[in-house]
């Protein structure tokens, strides 16, 4: 009776262990998922503003239909890249937010255009919704990080394999000029 007991007992604890490992894969599968979400909330709230700081801005910088094209270009792109992987969308949103540091370094050269209400409104917008962006690729990759090291860790990693769980792929830029800032000048 006593053996029969203590083998009950481990494959209670046993499953336990299993279901206990599954739901925290399925949890962390969850939050990463949501924390990507909340990352493509915010690109589509820019992808969203540049239309109209586009508009905005045509009407002053007439012969810089260069960078306007780069932005309209690098915004294509990002629709583009939407189903793609992961890279293919870092590098497209990178190419943006290059297109776009060129346009307000570009900006900078034009007084009226600087004193446009409407531009400045959209540029706050702008900057604020680049800053969430920053913070929600943060908190992705912070998630990604806490799932893929449960996915490998042991003994959750059994279960995982077990259950098809994959490590995701960190949000990060692969062209080197995309992490340097656009270079502002005042001169002029």
């Amino acid at each position: 009776m006593i053996p029969l007991l203590v083998i009950i007992g481990i494959i209670v604890v046993l499953g336990a262990v299993i279901v206990g490992a599954y739901n925290g894969l399925v949890r962390l599968r969850n939050q990463v998922n949501e924390a990507w979400a909340q990352v493509d909330v915010q690109l589509k709230r820019r992808f969203d503003l540049i239309p109209n700081l586009v508009e905005t801005v045509k009407g002053y910088m007439d012969h810089e239909r260069e960078t306007l094209e780069a932005v309209t270009q690098a915004r294509a792109a990002v629709a583009g890249a939407g189903d793609g992987s992961l890279g293919d969308r870092a590098e497209a949103e990178g190419m943006l937010g290059m297109a776009l540091g060129r346009l307000f370094a570009v900006a900078e050269s034009y007084p009226d255009l600087k004193a446009s209400q409407n531009f400045l409104a959209l540029q706050e917008e702008l900057t604020s919704t680049e800053n969430k962006i920053g913070f929600a690729r943060q908190y992705y990759n912070q998630a990604v990080m806490t799932f893929n090291n449960k996915v490998e860790m042991f003994p959750s990693n059994i279960i995982a394999g077990m259950f098809n769980f994959t490590k995701r792929e960190f949000f990060e830029l692969k062209e080197p000029e995309q992490r340097e800032a656009p270079q502002v000048s005042f001169d002029g």
